[in-house]
């Protein structure tokens, strides 16, 4: 089967029955699941960009993947969360959420067509590496712009600078990542990266909501 229709069957399989489930996922989750199949459309259109840039470079994966599938990957993830951003203002609270989501999704559509594609090499701890290492590094790169856009949004003057300086650390981030995967030495430190920085944002967040949770608290009391 030519690569091309494998990923477009592949992105209908698992486009079409989320975006069936929408009118049914309870308002506060529809977002959700809207970025997550943004990031699905994301993948489809990057992954046919990334053969294109493979050609042009002679099939060479170790420069392109370190080198130029990190800019194009995180600008287009990007995308939907900026015009998320610049419609809805007044949602500053869902901005990580729905980006993290825009991540996942991309991610998710990565993996599979990586496994349809290797089927018969792959095994449960490359499925473990790929969820834990590629999928959640990808949810923290574009998770990272979302977080940065809760700040910048309120600040025009650095809309343009600010928004590049997001992207630029998110592109950093994720070359970093495919450098240490693919060095022979040192794969194991890009297998953990990921899970070294998502830890302490977790921690974060949940002490972060115990604290307004215990404010709310105090002044429902008063």
């Amino acid at each position: 089967m030519d690569d091309s229709n494998l990923r477009f069957i592949l992105f209908i399989c698992i486009f079409v029955p989320l975006l069936i489930s929408v009118p049914l996922v309870q308002k506060q989750s529809r977002d959700i699941v809207i970025y997550i199949l943004a990031g699905l459309a994301v993948a489809l259109f990057i992954s046919e960009i990334n053969v294109i840039m493979l050609e042009a470079f002679d099939n060479d994966v170790l420069y392109v993947t370190t080198t130029i599938t990190p800019t194009t990957e995180e600008i287009a993830k990007a995308i939907p969360v900026l015009m998320f951003v610049y419609c809805f203002p007044e949602k500053r609270d869902r901005y990580v959420s729905i980006a993290f989501a825009c991540g996942i999704g991309f991610a998710l559509f990565e993996n599979a067509y990586i496994l349809v594609s290797n089927v018969r090499s792959v095994s449960i701890p490359w499925a473990l590496a790929r969820g834990f290492s590629a999928a959640l590094m990808h949810g923290i790169c574009t998770a990272a712009v979302g977080y940065g856009m809760t700040y910048v949004r309120l600040r025009r003057k650095l809309a343009i600078p600010g928004t590049t300086a997001l992207l630029i650390l998110a592109i950093i981030y994720h070359g970093v990542f495919n450098i240490y995967v693919q060095a022979q030495d040192l794969k194991y430190v890009g297998f953990i990266l990921p899970g070294l920085t998502y830890l302490p944002i977790i921690i974060y967040l949940v002490l972060k909501g115990r604290k307004q949770s215990k404010l709310l608290k105090v002044k429902s009391d008063g």
